[in-house]
């Protein structure tokens, strides 16, 4: 399976390269943040999703490379406004200063704005069927908008402070806008590579539905268990903010607890698939075990 993460990597990178160098004409040091935001590492879950998801239902790595680059670009974009002042304020990601620290506050602003409509013209111009670019760009955009991930770090916000409390329905919610959206579209777009039919994507919807929360109570857990050389950011921030989190909310051993439960419900919707998924399952399986 790591090998062809690897594979699935590198096409990503290599997308990734070749979309910023469509915008390298363009203001330099807006440009410099913009590859600071993008090219300095990170899991690249969501574009593996994509292609995990697209190559299990026979479709070419071509056809998710738009998909799988796009995805990662809006996830960029997120991280790089999430960790300005206003928002979470930290000072590092993926082990290297944040791009507000690297550069400027306005800097960092426009350069999340042009990451994510750079995400939008790589799927507009994909080497693809009209229809499926445009169900592409709706899955992206619905997921990456009020009603996705950034109503899900409104929510966060409305959250976090002194006194705030909220329940586990409410925390459910929120997660299932700021973190799982992105992660649901990333297998949304691989299946519509792969053109399988609408039961098909629901099925597959379950499995990164339940994927997405289990993400993100890893990351709970991680910013309790993890130190900061090991997850590329600042550990222990959410206790400092007073976040709402898993671990806060039912304790410790019931968030893992809750994790097994989403491990047998991703590997419940995958059965029918058989062998094709593996791939697929196995990045689910590192979402749930993963140190950083």
């Amino acid at each position: 399976m790591e090998g062809l993460n690897e594979i699935w990597r590198a096409r990503t990178d290599a997308s990734l390269q070749r979309a910023l160098d469509t915008v390298a004409t363009g203001e330099p040091r807006l440009h410099a943040a913009m590859r600071h935001a993008v090219l300095l590492g990170g899991k690249r879950m969501r574009p593996l999703l994509v292609h995990a998801t697209a190559q299990a239902f026979g479709a070419a790595p071509e056809a998710a490379d738009a998909a799988a680059a796009a995805v990662e670009l809006v996830h960029a974009y997120s991280l790089v406004h999430d960790d300005l002042p206003a928002m979470d304020d930290d000072a590092l990601r993926r082990g290297q200063p944040t791009v507000h620290v690297a550069f400027d506050e306005a800097t960092a602003i426009l350069a999340g704005d042009a990451l994510q409509t750079l995400a939008f013209s790589l799927l507009a111009e994909a080497p693809l069927d009209a229809g499926i670019r445009l169900a592409m760009v709706a899955t992206l955009a619905h997921a990456s908008g009020a009603n996705g991930m950034c109503g899900g770090q409104a929510l966060d916000l409305a959250a976090t402070g002194e006194g705030v409390t909220i329940d586990i329905e409410a925390l459910e919610r929120l997660h299932a806008m700021k973190t799982g959206a992105l992660l649901r579209a990333a297998v949304t777009l691989g299946a519509l590579a792969a053109g399988v039919d609408a039961d098909t994507r629901a099925r597959l919807d379950s499995f990164a539905a339940a994927l997405g929360l289990a993400f993100q109570i890893r990351d709970d857990l991680l910013d309790i268990e993890g130190d900061s050389a090991t997850l590329g950011k600042t550990a222990g921030k959410d206790i400092a903010q007073d976040k709402a989190t898993f671990p806060a909310l039912i304790g410790l051993e019931a968030s893992r607890d809750r994790l097994q439960v989403l491990a047998a419900r991703m590997d419940e919707a995958l059965a029918p698939f058989g062998d094709a998924v593996a791939p697929l399952a196995a990045l689910g399986r590192r979402a749930i075990e993963r140190d950083h």
